[in-house]
């Protein structure tokens, strides 16, 4: 398999400046033809505890180490064929010589840059993440500090503690109307998108790899985000090309203030550079839930020696800081486990989707539709009439078929004129059809899990309709069909 010598876009992690070879981003069954029960997985760090339970319940040995030092791990690992670890330490060039078995290495976690990915993938060593995990947290918390820092929230309830009731001080701004910048739009950009609909912004997104704007933010060159942006949001993994990626150049390329999210990693923030950006009012507020200084400094985070810089973060108003929480929910504890576990299982041809609830009835029972856009959609019906003798009408095609159970079903293939705005807000050539039943509980539940759902749901005479967006974008219209309304009289 080659390898592609490029930055390139990794869909499972951040979405931005990632250097890795091809087999890191296209995960396939690990080739061995050992039994599950031979295979030992070393768990370096506590996680939710359905990690440990499903893997066991799927027959592999765990073993777990949570207190003895990287030399001591080291020396053993060689009798591992997978690890489990959070940020406990680097996984180096001299680690994964000394793991002669080592299959897979799966973090629990978004990114990966704690571990030679160069390397691991030169060895063969499997690479897992678990992004999907907690980007609905990262979302979340992304929006939250946005909010509080443009309405002055943190600021006006320590006022009121103290006793001080100022409102005009304490004036804040709306989101409406604002444009937001959002740079990687991989998981967490895209969920922090997803989160911005309805507050009537205009989001745009860069990001390295082409062609990933979709419908809840337009892409656009870094200069052009630069140019329109009043906040900017980080979506980013730490690389070389990403270390202290916002520094002076970087923020004085805006043409207007703006304020600044972080939710990354702390070495993509010159500290001092975003410091004098806030002094100067260039920078008009920062939401941080990463600082540079991690791990080197929080040890003595409240003691006298501090950096200058940390030091103005920690006394100034405008600033809100938490300590790398914006992943770290009660839900995403168990999301990202349950995301490892199944990655795990499927790398040895295990995987079985799991469900949220037993014995739940699939969502989708069939493809209601095949809609896409067409020069001439008259002519085309015409040859497809013609040439392969199907019976189109005004709409198309309808065609019946059974399902499992033997209930008739029926598909439309339908071309649409290339002017067409039912596509809308999708910008895609098509859009798929799918027949569902007990259409209201599962938007309710889409809904929980964060997915777009487009308008309200309308009612015909032959069923029920709603649309949702998918991660990229396409639009996806849920069809809860009345048959009886197809049948002949």
């Amino acid at each position: 398999m080659r390898d592609f010598d490029l930055l390139f876009h990794c869909p499972n992690d951040f979405g931005l400046l990632v250097r890795f070879p091809f087999s890191y981003l296209c995960f396939s069954p690990i080739a061995f033809v050992l039994k599950t029960n031979a295979i030992r997985i070393l768990h370096l760090d506590t996680n939710h505890p359905l990690l440990w339970a499903q893997l066991e319940a799927a027959g592999f040995t765990n073993e777990a180490d949570y207190t003895s030092d990287k030399a001591a791990v080291e020396a053993k690992i060689n009798q591992y064929h997978g690890i489990v670890i959070r940020s406990r330490f680097n996984i180096d060039v001299q680690f994964l010589e000394a793991a002669t078995q080592l299959q897979f290495i799966a973090r629990v976690g978004a990114g990966l840059e704690s571990i030679d990915v160069e390397y691991a993938t030169q060895k063969g060593v499997q690479l897992i993440a678990a992004p999907e995990g907690n980007r609905n947290a990262v979302g979340e918390q992304a929006l939250g500090m946005l909010l509080s820092l443009m309405n002055k929230l943190n600021r006006a309830d320590r006022m009121v503690r103290q006793g001080q009731w100022v409102r005009e001080g304490n004036r804040g701004y709306e989101l409406e109307g604002k444009t937001v910048g959002i740079i990687g739009y991989g998981n967490m950009g895209k969920s922090f998108a997803q989160k911005l609909r309805g507050f009537e912004v205009n989001v745009l997104c860069y990001d390295i790899q082409e062609n990933v704007g979709d419908a809840c933010a337009r892409q656009v060159d870094l200069a052009t985000l630069q140019a329109e942006a009043d906040v900017v949001s980080l979506h980013i993994p730490w690389t070389p090309e990403t270390h202290k990626m916002v520094n002076r150049e970087f923020i004085q390329a805006f043409t207007k203030p703006f304020w600044l999210i972080n939710t990354s990693r702390g070495k993509n923030v010159d500290t001092a550079d975003l410091v004098e950006a806030l002094q100067e009012g260039k920078v008009l507020g920062a939401g941080l839930d990463v600082l540079e200084y991690e791990k080197l400094s929080f040890e003595s985070l409240f003691t006298d020696h501090r950096p200058e810089a940390l030091q103005y973060l920690l006394d100034s108003e405008n600033v809100l800081l938490t300590p790398h929480i914006a992943g770290w929910t009660y839900e995403s504890h168990e999301k990202l486990a349950q995301t490892i576990v199944d990655k795990i299982k499927q790398q040895y041809g295990l995987f079985i989707p799991h469900k949220s609830a037993p014995n739940k009835e699939a969502s989708v029972t069939g493809i209601g539709g095949i809609f896409f856009k067409s020069k001439d959609p008259k002519a085309l019906k015409s040859w497809y009439a013609t040439h392969l003798g199907i019976p189109v009408d005004d709409y198309g095609w309808s065609f019946w078929w059974k399902d499992a159970q033997g209930n008739d079903a029926m598909t439309q293939w339908a071309p649409f004129e290339a002017s067409t705005r039912y596509f809308e807000p999708s910008d895609k050539e098509f859009m798929l059809n799918f027949r569902v039943h007990h259409l209201k509980p599962l938007l309710t539940e889409l809904a929980a899990q964060g997915v777009t759902i487009i308008g309200n749901p309308e009612t015909y005479d032959y069923g029920t309709f709603a649309w949702i967006l998918d991660p990229e974008g396409h639009k996806i219209e849920l069809w809860e069909p009345i048959d009886a309304a197809f049948q002949e009289k």
